[in-house]
């Protein structure tokens, strides 16, 4: 077998590829279309492929624009070299749907209020972003 000289090394057996057509290297990275906000959203590489996503390379990564009227948000890449497992994506879709179903407390009215103990501060919000909100804790470290 001969190889070219030019040739760039693909990326290895059982990695996922860039999605750019001909681009042999490795993703890094994955975009993300919010349709509803006009934003692309470019993250560290998802822990597995998804429908209506996209791996990218480090250098598609960098170069990424977005149509006219978009908004690219580039999250923080992913510090620890750690994939994230399926429990780290179940427990947080848990702590989403939670959040969200009405509290039986919270339709008994005031007294029960007062059999819950302390009430916290609320997270006070630090960014929005159309639906998506960050949310910051009002009540400092917890040890």
């Amino acid at each position: 077998m001969s190889s070219s000289a030019g040739a760039r090394p693909g990326p290895p057996p059982g990695a996922r590829r860039c999605c750019r057509s001909a681009c042999p290297r490795p993703a890094v990275a994955t975009l993300t279309y919010v349709y509803a906000d006009s934003t692309a959203v470019l993250g560290s590489l998802s822990a597995s492929p998804e429908p209506h996503t996209y791996d990218l390379c480090a250098p598609h990564a960098e170069r990424l624009t977005a149509p006219r009227g978009w908004e690219v948000v580039r999250l923080a890449p992913d510090v620890s070299h750690e994939r994230r497992s399926d429990d780290d994506l179940l427990a947080l879709a848990d702590a989403v749907r939670d959040a969200a179903r009405p509290r039986a407390s919270d339709a008994q009215g005031p007294s029960s209020a007062a059999q819950r103990g302390p009430v916290e501060p609320p997270a006070q919000e630090t960014a929005r972003r159309g639906h998506l909100r960050v949310l910051r804790d009002a009540g400092g470290p917890r040890g």
